[in-house]
């Protein structure tokens, strides 16, 4: 018997063991114990838990029968100093045992959301601090990023010259949006808030919270401000989700498409208050930045009516400025559908 299955013996007898324990029932160094149990968790045959200071190791048998002893929570908080998402991440897995039992398709998504939110507060919040917390109760796997910096939605409002908060959270959710175009494409959050169930971003006083499965995006301001940003994303495990699924969705699919994120669905509700869509400038603003894509979906969903001059502005001003762009729309009232193949049969008149 090698010394490496001596090692992996003695763990599993014990069920939990220190290296200490372990260096004094095997004549050989520490350093030597620890290279064997590194590799050890490497091949998941042995797991760590607890601090560097108070580390122990199990063997995969006895997690499975007792698997209350994994921890549910991961916390930590780090120095916005040379950061690298793909470090925390690995050990999010080293120190979060629980998350590589999880569904593949469900571990791409998280690997992909937590490593654009986390490096978005890294590039672009200038925050000393950076805060984690990973979870995984009631079969739902959650992070929290939180922030003490600049605020996303403040961001975006200065450096695209916006004049509210609640435009800068409209603009965010066109998809395409970003403070550092050289290097960001704008689509890491929109990406994000589609791949999740829950998707919420609460800074300075306001609140959007997604409910992707509901199909429900709002937009509050609150009383409780929230210095900085705080993301809060969250996926069943049990989900069939696959992230390929989120990126054809919003890619223009077509022969002569370059396969990039050419599609973006704007929901209408969103850009007023009272969802009466009347005037040419409620049209503008919703269109603002949308020459960007290909296909642009309309989703009218609880919008009661709309105005000859908003349907204007989009299927005849904007349509003829940009012809191929394909405008597409979704949930229209009879209201609505009515006013919009109006000005649909307009436009071809000119």
């Amino acid at each position: 018997m090698t010394n490496k299955d001596k090692i992996l013996q003695i763990i599993k007898q014990k069920g939990k063991v220190t290296s200490s324990e372990i260096t004094g029932s095997v004549n050989v160094s520490r350093q030597y114990v620890n290279m064997v149990i590194s590799d050890l968790i490497a091949e998941k045959q042995v797991i760590k838990l607890g601090g560097t200071r108070n580390a122990f190791y199990v063997s995969i048998d006895y997690v499975q029968t007792h698997p209350d002893i994994l921890p549910s929570t991961f916390n930590k908080k780090y120095k916005n100093v040379s950061l690298e998402e793909h470090n925390v991440l690995m050990e999010i897995e080293e120190k979060f045992p629980l998350i590589s039992n999880i569904p593949e398709n469900i571990k791409s998504i998280f690997t992909f959301a937590f490593s654009e939110i986390f490096n978005n507060a890294i590039e672009h919040s200038e925050s000393k601090i950076i805060s984690v917390e990973v979870s995984l109760k009631n079969n739902k796997l959650s992070f929290i990023v939180e922030d003490s910096g600049i605020g996303v939605f403040r961001n975006i409002m200065k450096q695209r010259g916006l004049h509210s908060v609640v435009e800068a959270i409209q603009d965010l959710l066109k998809g395409k949006t970003t403070t550092m175009p050289k290097s960001h494409s704008g689509e890491g959050i929109f990406f994000t808030s589609k791949a999740s169930d829950l998707f919420i971003l609460d800074s300075f006083g306001y609140k959007l919270s997604i409910q992707t499965l509901l199909g429900d995006i709002t937009i509050k301001q609150i009383s409780v401000s929230k210095r900085g940003t705080r993301v809060i994303f969250e996926i069943s495990v049990d989900s069939s989700l696959h992230l390929n699924d989120v990126f054809k969705k919003y890619t223009n699919l077509k022969d002569d498409s370059d396969f990039g994120f050419d599609k973006t669905e704007i929901r209408v509700k969103l850009f007023t208050k009272s969802g009466i869509h009347i005037s040419r400038s409620q049209a503008r603003r919703i269109l603002s930045g949308l020459e960007k894509f290909k296909i642009i979906l309309l989703d009218f969903y609880k919008v009661p009516i709309v105005g000859q001059a908003f349907v204007d502005e989009i299927y005849r001003v904007f349509q003829s400025a940009h012809p191929d762009i394909v405008i597409q729309e979704e949930n229209m009232s009879t209201g609505v559908k009515f006013m919009v193949e109006r000005a649909k049969n307009e436009a071809t008149k000119i």
